[in-house]
């Protein structure tokens, strides 16, 4: 596929039918960044469940999206579960195995698929020290990008069964995702995973110590506990986060809003240790100005 969004979408098309309800968290990328594709393109509502400071859908929340009465033609019916890993706006945070073991025990009850948005789930593979496939066997179908922590160019995969993938063939080519030009994006997603893999902790490590380092500096909030792979989210305390992001910008250190006025820094390939302590000494610079004495 050409982007993750893409994959998604893909997925929620291929799993649900008509008029049926994707279960998605409330924080999650498919439901905040993804255009509301599956109900433009597939006719699918969302149901939006609460999602936890972790990243989880507790249960007892995906028991209350599904109807008393399944009879009943007054309620969509859920056609699928959807959950992140790792997850974004949770601060990279990554689902243990034994909670996805309970959801995809609780969706084979219902009858359901599980699609997981595994963006970067080799992240999670590397912050959990297992296989990828030790993850992905708990979700019906699952999409990682190429081009995240895995730093190919572009691209996502779309990974499922052989009935599930035949069909998905049919909805890709129906969204324009259908292209001749494969083999040159290919050839980029396979270096991706044969060489991108085993340096992804080097990206956790560098998150840790810049989380480390602003845990420190006055004037900045942050949970170390969510900081588990390559993303790390904080607030700036003593200024309007949006004069902080325009300042980091003039001197060279770009990070990004998240919602709810906190922001994010996501470690990649093209970061090095001396990164960090630069961006550290960047903030630190920032924090010392006046203009910081004025809350946003």
């Amino acid at each position: 596929m050409p982007s993750g969004t893409m994959a998604n979408l893909c997925a929620l098309m291929t799993h649900c039918p008509l008029g049926t309800k994707a279960l998605v968290g409330r924080e999650s990328d498919i439901f905040i960044y993804e255009a509301g594709g599956a109900s433009v393109c597939g006719g699918i509502v969302y149901e939006a469940i609460p999602t936890q400071a972790d990243g989880r859908l507790l249960i007892g929340d995906l028991e209350a999206a599904f109807p008393d009465d399944p009879e009943d033609p007054q309620f969509a019916l859920p056609g699928l579960i959807c959950l992140e890993n790792t997850h974004n706006r949770c601060g990279g945070t990554v689902l243990p195995l034994a909670y996805l073991r309970e959801v995809a025990e609780f969706a084979r009850a219902k009858q359901v698929p599980v699609h997981m948005d595994g963006a970067r789930i080799f992240n999670a593979a590397t912050a959990l020290k297992v296989p990828p496939a030790e993850i992905a066997r708990y979700a019906t179908s699952l999409q990682f990008c190429l081009s995240k922590g895995l730093a190919a160019p572009l691209g996502s995969m779309l990974v499922g069964d052989a009935a599930f993938i035949k069909r998905a063939h049919r909805i890709r080519k129906l969204l324009g995702g259908g292209m001749r030009q494969t083999g040159i994006i290919a050839a980029a997603g396979l270096i991706a995973l044969e060489q991108m893999v085993e340096r992804l902790q080097e990206d956790h490590v560098n998150a840790r110590r810049f989380a480390e380092g602003l845990a420190e500096l006055p004037g900045i909030q942050i949970d170390l506990e969510t900081v588990q792979t390559n993303i790390v989210i904080f607030r700036v305390l003593t200024c309007d986060y949006r004069t902080f992001i325009e300042l980091a910008a003039r001197r060279g250190l770009r990070i990004g809003e998240l919602g709810y006025g906190r922001l994010r820094a996501v470690f990649h390939y093209g970061n090095t240790s001396h990164d960090v302590d630069e961006a550290l000494s960047i903030i630190r610079a920032i924090l010392t100005l006046d203009l910081c004495t004025l809350r946003g």
